[in-house]
């Protein structure tokens, strides 16, 4: 597993040559991700910063809440085909070498279920919660 002082941070994590793109991002978020961005931003969600556009090592994930180490993806359409779902899962097991959990959600759930989305966010982070105190 990657991770640890202040020099893993530097050299894994908002990487300055991906900058222009996480802003470009941010700027143009799907309309799934504005939704739940909206429930997930100001700590709404257990007093927990989440953060939009977040860059792990060459990649960039949906939302990020650095205190758990926690990373929530929202897969839109490009997400469909079998050659993006070999490009999610290989891009998934890269992040998660980090010690990071990873969620993922489809937009259509945000769209017809967002108080179920919102809860499974708060459940894994719950138990996120539970694991550091135990440690």
């Amino acid at each position: 597993m990657r991770g640890g002082g202040a020099t893993a941070v530097t050299k894994h994590f908002n990487l300055p040559h991906l900058t222009a793109r996480r802003r470009a991002l941010r700027k143009n978020l799907p309309k799934a991700e504005a939704i739940l961005w909206k429930r997930l931003s100001k700590k709404q969600l257990l007093g927990l910063k989440f953060r939009r556009q977040y860059s792990v090592d060459q990649y960039i994930v949906d939302f990020y809440c650095p205190e758990l180490k926690l990373a929530v993806e929202i897969d839109g359409e490009s997400h469909i085909g079998d050659a993006d779902l070999g490009y999610d899962r290989r891009r998934e097991d890269h992040i998660k070498e980090f010690g990071i959990t990873f969620l993922r959600f489809p937009s259509t759930d945000v769209y017809a279920n967002l108080d179920g989305v919102l809860q499974a966010i708060s459940e894994g982070a719950t138990r996120l919660l539970q694991q550091r105190r135990e440690a």
